[in-house]
């Protein structure tokens, strides 16, 4: 009887799609950038998502930004310690 092939096994054996040569391929170059120029990315990568995020919702930048923000901060656990300090 032939044994299942495991989730392993099976990635093992699957050629690489597209999808995974691109991921590979932009790896590869963010891999190459100094860190200097990856902060530069990441800087323009959250100014490109401010805004698509500013025209889907019809707003201006800082509306969006706030928006964002208050959306981050509503997610993050309350401290006891931070708001003691603040009180």
């Amino acid at each position: 009887m032939a044994r299942a092939a495991g989730p392993w096994q099976h990635e093992a054996m699957r050629r690489p799609s597209s999808a995974d040569s691109i991921r590979q391929a932009d790896n590869d170059r963010v891999a190459a950038l100094s860190p200097a120029e990856r902060v530069d990315l990441a800087l323009a990568l959250g100014e490109e998502s401010l805004e698509l995020y500013r025209k889907g919702r019809d707003l201006d930048r800082r509306e969006a930004a706030l928006e964002l923000e208050r959306r981050r901060q509503a997610r993050r656990r309350p401290s006891a310690c931070l708001e003691a300090l603040l009180a």
